[in-house]
């Protein structure tokens, strides 16, 4: 398989050195995997540009008692003390949740809000099987809608789970992280905020003044950390970029990865936001190292029937530029 004929959302690539193997990982496809059911799928590859047809790691059908069977969204695997961790995100309808307020914002939203958040399951090998560490629950506050769960080590080696607070709840939306244990088997503490998503200055540059920016949302999504060479810090984040959307006035936007630094080094930052780095519909994209040493993005696009798409970047201290679009194996489009 290559990567236009392969169904690709939110994909996360993890690059097992032991076995030269690429592990890429999203939502399990049945039309692909031949497994029905809401889980885990991953392709392998070892040059990026021919891949294995997936196999299924995670199944929530076989998950006694877990709190949520629907979603499935933006796996991601971690190695970590010799155990491999995914984190994805599940939701249940069923389990409704507070709808925020009018507030500032003048109008309330017609939303009904649900329990919706990552977990955390564990294996012994990247293609599992992935045990649910605690099924009755998500890994954030259960009280709170989020979803796009990362795994974030500190330099003290403290992990971290950073997520996005669902704008859904908070209109604006944020990211945010808890302290996890040692062991990953719980959170500790309560949540911090890093930064919300209106912080991106430019996300209103295309609405004429005097509209009101709230028409629409402020939209955090696809956290991903990385510690550039200068020891700043950096999450690559997606978002809605707003602009004028139709005749009436009406406020739409394209989905854009953009990025943030945080030049202190730490995770609470304080966070400064870059412009996007890739448009036309375009997000949920993180970096990589390749084994013979080339830092890479991988994202998808478009939004609905997805692909990979692949990038290779540089970082000039802590900027992160892109070099250019790998077509040769993504296959254009």
């Amino acid at each position: 398989m290559r990567l236009p004929d392969m169904p690709l959302h939110d994909p996360f690539v993890l690059a097992d050195a032991g076995t030269r193997t690429y592990h890429l990982y999203t939502s399990n496809d049945p039309s692909v995997s031949g497994v029905e059911g809401t889980g885990t799928m991953v392709y392998r590859s070892r040059d990026l540009y021919d891949w294995l047809a997936p196999v299924v790691v995670f199944r929530t059908a076989d998950q006694p008692e877990l709190w949520a069977s629907d979603g499935g969204w933006a796996p991601e695997v971690h190695q970590l003390g010799g155990r491999y961790y995914l984190f994805t995100t599940l939701h249940n309808e069923d389990r409704p949740l507070p709808v925020p307020a009018a507030g500032r914002y003048g109008t309330p939203f017609p939303l009904r809000n649900h329990m919706r958040g990552t977990i955390t399951a564990v294996s012994g090998s990247p293609l599992g099987p992935f045990t649910v560490v605690d099924p009755s629950r998500p890994t954030p506050p259960a009280h709170l809608m989020t979803l796009d769960g990362t795994l974030y080590v500190d330099l003290s080696g403290q992990p971290w789970l950073v997520y996005a607070h669902e704008w859904l709840q908070t209109i604006d939306g944020t990211m945010e992280a808890v302290r996890l244990a040692p062991d990953l088997t719980g959170t500790l503490g309560d949540p911090v905020l890093l930064f919300k998503a209106s912080d991106a200055g430019w996300l209103g540059e295309q609405i004429p003044a005097g509209v009101p920016h709230q028409l629409a949302p402020y939209v955090t999504d696809g956290p991903q950390l990385h510690r550039a060479p200068d020891g700043a810090l950096l999450m690559l984040w997606s978002t809605y970029e707003k602009n004028v959307a139709g005749a009436d006035g009406t406020i739409g936007g394209g989905y854009v990865q953009t990025y943030a630094v945080s030049t202190s080094g730490d995770l609470q930052g304080p966070w400064e936001q870059r412009r996007p780095l890739v448009r036309e519909d375009s997000g949920h994209g993180m970096l990589f190292r390749t084994f013979d040493g080339r830092l890479m993005m991988i994202l998808h696009r478009p939004f609905e029937h997805a692909r990979g798409k692949l990038y290779e970047m540089r970082l000039d201290g802590h900027e992160l530029r892109v070099l250019r679009r790998r077509e040769d194996l993504d296959g254009g489009g």
